[in-house]
């Protein structure tokens, strides 16, 4: 059993694991997700993705998941799992299977722990602005919902255009976020992400930068990307990551001195405690 999975208590074969084709989370993309990095066997700041899986289905409107059984499931999987050094933990809730439209059905949810391997990043990022705006004000906003179509469609643009990742900005005209990333820029020597109001997802590598680094949360609008002294991704599995170009616009330094220091910091305290 070479990736591991878990469907609803049960640790099962990949070749045997199955949801319903009724399923919601197929059928209308109405579940929500976590990933979780593997390191040497272990899961990475659990309790943080546990809690942010429990905060998404809330605003889903979604029952509360079972995150006592769900992290037994991870453990199952762990278990079962090679000893990768890196892998990813990858888990789905949904509302469980339902009728064709967009009513939801009354049989309970379905939730699935799935883990993989996960190869490393490369040293730096090439990113494309996207002509798509996230809606910071829309229903999903800040949720990791299963629905992802617009992050698929935006990072086949962006890899279409020579870039790793896609960049979004919101209908405001500022800065975003990544398809599966958080972005931070260095303007005038100072250390920024946007807000969570600007309609970006609630990273917990985002999170532990601006607790560990003290980066500011502030309005960003686009175009300052394009002039940033620095910039850098941070996702789970790609920990920090220095943008070395932004569409056409090589920036000055990949990773620069800021950067360079908040990727020591995170490295330091991440290993220091597997569950900050």
């Amino acid at each position: 059993m070479n990736i591991p999975v878990w469907v609803n208590g049960e640790l099962l074969d990949p070749a045997q694991a199955s949801v319903s084709v009724f399923d919601h989370g197929l059928m209308v993309g109405d579940g929500v997700f976590e990933t979780v990095k593997i390191v040497h066997g272990r899961a990475f700041a659990l309790t943080r993705h546990l809690d942010r899986l429990t905060l998404s289905a809330q605003r889903m409107d979604l029952p509360e998941p079972d995150v006592k059984a769900i992290a037994d499931g991870i453990d199952q999987c762990l278990a079962a799992a090679p000893a990768w050094t890196l892998g990813r933990i990858r888990i789905t809730y949904t509302s469980g299977p339902g009728p064709l439209g967009s009513d939801r059905g009354d049989q309970g949810g379905t939730s699935v722990v799935i883990v993989d391997e996960q190869k490393p990043f490369p040293a730096t990022a090439n990113v494309t602005v996207v002509p798509w705006p996230r809606n910071e004000r829309g229903a999903l906003s800040g949720v990791k919902s299963t629905s992802y179509g617009d992050n698929a469609k935006a990072l086949a643009y962006a890899k279409a255009r020579g870039g790793g990742e896609a960049i979004f900005g919101n209908l405001a005209g500022d800065l975003c976020e990544g398809t599966g990333s958080n972005i931070f820029i260095v303007r005038d020597g100072h250390l920024l992400t946007p807000t969570l109001a600007s309609g970006c997802l609630a990273g917990v590598t985002r999170a532990l930068v601006v607790e560990w680094f003290g980066a500011e949360e502030v309005d960003v609008p686009l175009q300052a990307l394009y002039g940033a002294e620095e910039a850098f991704l941070t996702s789970t599995t790609r920990d920090i990551q220095p943008i070395a170009l932004v569409d056409e616009t090589v920036l000055p330094t990949a990773p620069g001195p800021i950067t360079a220091k908040a990727m020591r910091v995170f490295a330091e305290r991440s290993a220091a405690d597997i569950d900050p």
